[in-house]
C-alpha cells in the first residue's frame, strides 16, 4: 500500500506507475473520498472538542445533543475511510526508477549469462523420459490420483528434492539466516494484506472460503507476514529468514502450457529467502539475494542467465525483480528456476511492519528470493545426464544423496 500522503502529492507519478505495470486505477476516485473523509474527520474532532467542554461545564442536554451527532458522523467517518482504504489497497507497487517500462516478458532484459549450456555428442532427452527411465520421477500413478500436473518423486528423486533443500540450508545459515518452516495456510486477510490476491492474482490461489484460509503460492507469504502488527528494534535490522514448505498453485492462467513433466505443477517444494531492512537499504539488499542464487547455481554447476523484468512483467507488490534462468538442453533455452524481489516498504505498510529508530517508527522494507524450488531438479537432470541415460549427481550433493551417480536399477 502506498503512502496516501504520497499520493496526494505526486498523483501523475503513481498513475504513470500503475500504468507501467498495465493496471487501471482511479486515483481521482481515491482523493475525492480521501478529501471527503479528512473533511469528515475534522467536523468530528470539532464535535469532540465541544463534548470535553459540555462535560467540564457539567452541561448535560448538551452532550447528549454533541453524542448523538458525534455517533452519527463516527460510523460515517468509519464507512468514508474504509471506502479510502478499499482504492487503496488497488494501487500496485510503483517499479523502481531502473525499471524498463515494457508491456510483459517479451520486453525483459537480459542482463548476465553465467556458464556454456552442454554440449552432447547423443541426442539428448527430456527430464521426464529421463526421470521415468530411472524411476525418480512418476506423472501417470500421481495423474491417476489428483489429477494433471502432479508428480511423485521417488528414489534418488526424493533425495535430491532433500539434497537441494539441505544444500540451501547449510549454506544461509552461515549467512545468518533464520531457518524456519512456516504454516502453509494463511488467513485470507492476511494475504490480501500482501497484495497478491489483487489484478487476477487470486486465480491462482486455492481458497477456502467456509475456513477464511488460503493455501500458500511460495513460502515468503507466511514468513512476510510473521511480523504483521510488530514493530522491529532497528538493532535485529537486516533480519533474514530462510523458509521451507510446500507450495500450492492453480495455474490457472497456464492451461495447456508445460503440461508435460514437473515444470509447472499445482505443488511443489519451495526453500524461500525473506529480508526485512531499513528504509532505503533494499536496493544493496537485493543484489546480496541475488548474489546468493547466483552462488547456489554456479555451485551446482548449472549454466543460466539473469533477466531483469519489465514493468509490465512484475507482479503487484515488487517494485523490481530479476528471473534467474537455467538452461533446458531438450528444449534449447533457458528457463525460469529462481526470482528475487523488493517490495520497498508496500508490503510493510499492508501489514503494519516496521521498526524503531532514535525512538522514531519507519516502516521497513521487505525483500524475498527463492533459493531453490523443485525446478532445479529439471536442470539438474537434463544437463548431467549422460549417453547411458544415467545422471552424474552435481559434487555438492552427493554428500546428501549418497552416490555420484544415479543409474537405472532396471
Amino acid at each position: 500500500m502506498l503512502d496516501i500522503k504520497f499520493i496526494r502529492e505526486n498523483p501523475e507519478a503513481v498513475k504513470k506507475g500503475a500504468k507501467a505495470k498495465n493496471v487501471d486505477i482511479d486515483v481521482e476516485g481515491l482523493l475525492k473520498k480521501d478529501e471527503e473523509y479528512r473533511k469528515l474527520d475534522l467536523e468530528a474532532q470539532s464535535l469532540r472538542e465541544e463534548r470535553n467542554k459540555a462535560a467540564k461545564e457539567r452541561n448535560i442536554e448538551k452532550g447528549k445533543e454533541i453524542k448523538e451527532k458525534l455517533d452519527s458522523l463516527e460510523k460515517n467517518l468509519s464507512e468514508k475511510q474504509e471506502e479510502v482504504k478499499k482504492l487503496l489497497l488497488q494501487i500496485p507497487n510503483p517499479p523502481k526508477e531502473d525499471v524498463k517500462v515494457g508491456k510483459n516478458d517479451t520486453e525483459n532484459d537480459i542482463v548476465k549469462t553465467w556458464g556454456e549450456p552442454p554440449k552432447f555428442d547423443f541426442q539428448p532427452k527430456d527430464h521426464l523420459t529421463l526421470g521415468e527411465a530411472l524411476g525418480i520421477i512418476d506423472v501417470e500413478r500421481a495423474s491417476k490420483i489428483s489429477g494433471a500436473r502432479f508428480y511423485f518423486l521417488k528414489n534418488e528423486g526424493a533425495l535430491l528434492e532433500f539434497a537441494l533443500r539441505e544444500f540451501a540450508f547449510e549454506l544461509l545459515i552461515k549467512e545468518g539466516f533464520t531457518p524456519v518452516i512456516p504454516p502453509v495456510m494463511i488467513k485470507t486477510e492476511v494475504m490480501k494484506g500482501l497484495g497478491y490476491m489483487e489484478n487476477g492474482g487470486d486465480e491462482d490461489m486455492y481458497i477456502f472460503e467456509k475456513d477464511g484460509l488460503v493455501l500458500v503460492g511460495t513460502s515468503e507469504q507466511s514468513i512476510v507476514s510473521m511480523h504483521k502488527d510488530e514493530v522491529l528494534d532497528v538493532k535485529e535490522l537486516p533480519k533474514r529468514y530462510v523458509g521451507f514448505s510446500t507450495c500450492f498453485r492453480r495455474e490457472a492462467g497456464s492451461y495447456g502450457k508445460d503440461t508435460r513433466g514437473i515444470l509447472r505443477a499445482h505443488q511443489f517444494d519451495k526453500v524461500e529467502m525473506v529480508s526485512f531492512v531499513k528504509q532505503g537499504e533494499d536496493d544493496k539488499e537485493h543484489e546480496y539475494l541475488l548474489s546468493i542464487e547466483e552462488k547456489l547455481l554456479q555451485s551446482l554447476g548449472i549454466p543460466y542467465q539473469v533477466v531483469k523484468m519489465c514493468s509490465g512483467d512484475l507482479g503487484f507488490p515488487a517494485a523490481r525483480k530479476y528471473d534467474l534462468e537455467a538452461w533446458i538442453p531438450s528444449e534449447g533455452k533457458y528457463r525460469e528456476v529462481t526470482s528475487t524481489s523488493t517490495t520497498t516498504d508496500f508490503q510493510a505498510r499492508r501489514l503494519n511492519i516496521k521498526y524503531r529508530e532514535e525512538g522514531k517508527n519507519e516502516f521497513v522494507n521487505i525483500l524475498n528470493g527463492t533459493a531453490f524450488s523443485t525446478r532445479p531438479l529439471i536442470a539438474i537432470i537434463e544437463n548431467f545426464q549422460q549417453e547411458d541415460g544415467s545422471i552424474q549427481v552435481p559434487e555438492v550433493l552427493q554428500k546428501y544423496v549418497g552416490k555420484k551417480v544415479i543409474k537405472s536399477s532396471k
